[in-house]
């Protein structure tokens, strides 16, 4: 009986360095097979519990994409609460956001990052011809997200909007609000200033595709000058404006 039980203390000490001693280099492929390729992080150094990695956002094809530095810290002593607290940080932020993991669903707290333009293109293939720049701003003051709910509110600023394409520049700065009201969620798109105007609104119901309508409107100075860029994934209107449904 002794010898058994010394075997499964030996062997549980064995499993527990196992974990504690996990490579980084496992949160990349947790990454890749979560979002199809499209996550991926990249000189991954440390363990699960504390490293540091560059987080990659690719296209469709894998190939090419955008990078930021991130690093991480798991807290041990909260799961003695039953779930597991993160502390996140992006581009060696002074300060680090927790994520919050447990067995039903994943929280965002407090969380305040920014990324470039081009990583809107990435998300949404049909915006990359127009060869986004400036930056986004997230900022997610509670956001949980599981079984088939969400709830919480975040918003995206984009700031010195502009296209690679356009002469006109910037376009705009403008505000997405993200609101989680359990199975469905939320986006209203409006601009906070510039010469093109956007407006949206769009929902997500769990279990369905995402849908959006968008309506850009150029001021006459400008439409000979931003039309053909507009009409490259919108369509114009009779009266000036230009339709964009993502779906």
């Amino acid at each position: 009986m002794r010898h058994w039980r010394l075997l499964a203390i030996g062997l549980g000490a064995y499993a527990l360095a196992l974990i504690i001693t996990a490579p980084a280099t496992l949160v990349d492929a947790g990454l890749r097979r979560a979002s199809e390729g499209r996550l991926r992080l990249a000189e991954a150094q440390g363990t699960l519990w504390s490293g540091t990695g560059q987080l990659e956002i690719r296209d469709t094809s894998g190939r090419t994409g955008v990078a930021k530095s991130l690093a991480w810290r798991v807290l041990p002593e909260s799961l003695l609460r039953g779930h597991l607290v993160c502390e996140v940080g992006l581009e060696q932020a002074a300060r680090r956001f927790p994520v919050t993991l447990s067995l039903s669903r994943i929280q965002l707290t407090n969380a305040d990052f920014s990324l470039p333009a081009a990583a809107l293109g990435l998300a949404v293939p049909k915006l990359a011809p127009l060869e986004l720049t400036g930056e986004m701003q997230f900022r997610v003051s509670s956001l949980s997200m599981g079984r088939g709910a969400a709830r919480g509110r975040a918003t995206l600023q984009w700031h010195a909007a502009g296209s690679a394409l356009s002469p006109v520049s910037p376009l705009g700065n403008y505000e997405l609000r993200i609101d989680g009201e359990g199975s469905v969620v939320r986006a209203t798109l409006h601009t906070l200033q510039g010469p093109l105007q956007l407006d949206g609104k769009g929902s997500w119901t769990y279990g369905d595709n995402p849908a959006f309508l968008a309506i850009a409107r150029v001021p006459l100075q400008h439409q000979q000058q931003l039309a053909p860029l507009l009409r490259l994934i919108a369509v114009e209107r009779g009266d000036g404006s230009f339709e964009l449904q993502l779906k």
